[in-house]
Parts: C-alpha cells; structure tokens; sequence
C-alpha cells in the first residue's frame, strides 16, 4: 500500500501589497422588446471582446452629461440598436470588477424594461462601433443567447415581472 507524498509548500518572496486604485464607472441599459409580436422579441447585440470572441449581450452605455440613467438606457439601446421605445419598468442593476489598460474599474450598470415604438434594428447609429451585429431574440430564448450569467439574470427578472404584469 503507497500513500501520496505531500508536495512542500512552494515559498514566494516577500512582496509588499501595492494598492491599486479603482475607478468607478456607471452604465446604463436594457431589455427593448416589441410588446406586439407574440414572441416578444428583446433586441440585443453582438461584439468582440478583447480575445476576439463573439458576445450576445444587451445594449447598455456611459452616462453622458446630465442624462438621468433612464434617458442613457434609452440613448444606448437606440444608437446600438436602432430601435426606439418608453420605460415600462425597472429591472435593477448588476456590478462587477475588471482591470483594462492596468486600470481597476468597478462597473455599475442599471437595467431597465422598455416597450419599442419605433426604429429599424441596425447597427449603423452606433457612434462607437462596439456593436458588430444585431437582433430580434424571443424573450424565451433571451437566456439561452445572452453570453453573461448577470444579463441571463435581468432578463429573468424582465420575463418574471412580464408574467405578473401583463
């Protein structure tokens, strides 16, 4: 019978913990579903992330100016998507940390409900190309195309409070 030799610890250097400083960034976005199709379809985008794979999530996008975060949901969604609409409700938000250009951001977005009134889905009002591609997803299948565990849950929240409400 031959029992496992532990492995010795491996000892690291002393290394002083330099505080890195965080930014905080606020973002704002949503669900735009077309209330008059039987399927409700939600409009999402596509784009690149940094390694160059293709993500499926909802529009969303810095607060400009005085903007209050529903008037940001609003823009974002209708320069990502072309796609125009009014609030139906708020869904909550979701934050998370990342570090870009040696930068630690600690990211808020605000998540909102809206009913589409208007537009054509496009990608060619977005002034800053984040979006390669566009498009009508069912609201039953939102959750299974959105790449982001924390959007899949929003739109579980949107779908819920649809259920209730309507």
């Amino acid at each position: 019978m031959s029992f496992p030799v532990p492995r010795a610890p491996k000892i690291r250097p002393f290394a002083p913990q330099i505080p890195v400083p965080a930014l905080e960034e606020v973002s704002s976005g949503g669900l735009m579903i077309n209330f008059d199709s039987p399927d409700l379809p939600v409009a999402i985008i596509a784009r690149y992330n940094r390694n160059r794979q293709l993500e499926w999530c909802l529009p969303k996008g810095h607060v400009e100016g005085h903007e209050s975060l529903i008037e940001t949901a609003q823009r974002e969604i209708a320069e990502e998507t072309g796609i125009t609409g009014y609030i139906v409700a708020t869904l909550g938000y979701i934050d998370y940390w990342f570090t870009s250009s040696g930068q630690r951001i600690h990211k808020t977005v605000h998540h909102y409900l809206f009913c589409a009134t208007g537009g054509r889905l496009t990608i060619e009002h977005d002034p800053d190309h984040e979006a390669v591609d566009v498009a009508w997803v069912p609201l039953a299948e939102l959750s299974q195309k959105l790449s982001f565990a924390n959007e899949r849950r929003i739109a579980d929240i949107a779908r819920e409070y649809i259920n209730t409400q309507l």
